[in-house]
């Protein structure tokens, strides 16, 4: 454990660690030809992997960091073949499989209305959300989760103790206070170069059971979400749009080749529940009698109707709680018994 610990703190590539491992058999022996200038790294690097782990630990015991190695994360996550080693831990990692919401930076005022909506309606429902605390969707599907009081994990692709970017400190940490988490496999102080970033969203996807792409062009970090998330055995839905638009372009090709067409957020939760299960509603089932709750305001009504009176994400993780205990179902786009 020690040396994986030293050896997270050299920085280096997931991809290379990896293959420096499966060459020199273990964490010890990378980390000793790194100390003795077998294996190349920058000066900075290799003295931050002399610093013992002793100390490390003291350090992040400080910043309220915590360390989960790979046989301590989740299993939908650790069992993945390129899985990370460890990751740098604010708050707590929820066991439960959770859904990304991920699109552009450069996402429009509907892509972003539109994420933060999800982020509200999934959270309701009691799903873990999974985005980077990008800019643009990431950052509104976050907001959306705060806004519903629910469980959201942010995916950094720098240190644990640099926010990038800066202005969503406060939300990162929100996050955090509301029993959700903020992770990486980087060390403190790692910047965020731009390249340690298609490498995070690996685990992006690995922390989920369903991917969201809400709008992306055709290259972007998104887009490399949805591949792993293919790769990995994970379901992609995907936002169509308009062919002329450029913040489309990548969620429509996603779609043609094999993503799901998702709409509204009633759409989103429908489609999900297909694959995680019902909605893992806040409140326990078994607290709720089956027969003593009353019904009437729903019975006859559609999710639009209903949502006039209160937000469509409340009337959803309502509706989806009566539904998994048999109280109503949906026929016809309407509310009926189910009994």
């Amino acid at each position: 454990m020690k040396a994986r610990l030293q050896l997270a703190y050299v920085g280096m590539h997931p991809d290379r660690r990896a293959e420096l491992e499966r060459l020199h058999g273990s964490p010890e022996a990378v980390l000793d030809a790194i100390r003795k200038g077998r294996i190349e790294v920058p000066d900075r690097a290799r003295r931050a992997g002399l610093v013992p782990a002793a100390e490390r630990l003291e350090q992040l015991a400080r910043a309220g960091i915590a360390i989960s190695f790979r046989e301590e994360l989740p299993r939908h996550l650790a069992e993945l073949p390129d899985a990370p080693d460890l990751l740098f831990v604010r708050g707590a990692v929820p066991s439960a499989r959770g859904v990304a919401v991920v699109g552009s930076r450069r996402a429009t005022s509907y892509g972003m209305s539109l994420a933060r909506r999800y982020g509200v309606a999934l959270a309701h429902a009691g799903w873990p959300v999974v985005s980077g605390l990008a800019r643009g969707v990431d950052g509104a599907a976050h907001r959306g989760v705060l806004d519903a009081h629910g469980c959201g994990i942010a995916v950094l692709g720098c240190g644990p103790d640099v926010w990038y970017p800066r202005e969503h400190e406060e939300l990162g940490r929100a996050l955090v206070a509301n029993n959700g988490a903020v992770v990486t496999e980087y060390p403190p102080g790692t910047p965020p170069n731009g390249w340690r970033f298609p490498p995070r969203n690996r685990i992006i996807s690995g922390l989920s059971g369903v991917v969201v792409v809400v709008e992306a062009a055709k290259t972007g970090g998104a887009l490399i979400t949805a591949r792993r998330a293919l790769a990995q055995g994970r379901e992609v839905f995907a936002v169509p749009g308009d062919v002329d638009r450029s913040t489309s372009e990548g969620c429509n090709r996603v779609i043609r080749d094999g993503a799901v067409p998702v709409f509204d957020a009633e759409d989103l939760i429908e489609a999900v529940s297909l694959v995680l299960g019902p909605p893992r509603t806040p409140a326990p089932l078994d607290n709720v009698p089956a027969d003593g709750e009353p019904v009437d305001d729903l019975v006859g009504r559609t999710i639009d109707e209903l949502a006039v009176e209160r937000p469509v994400s409340e009337v959803l993780a309502r509706v989806a709680r009566l539904e998994a205990l048999g109280i109503v179902r949906r026929e016809g786009g309407r509310v009926v018994k189910g009994r």
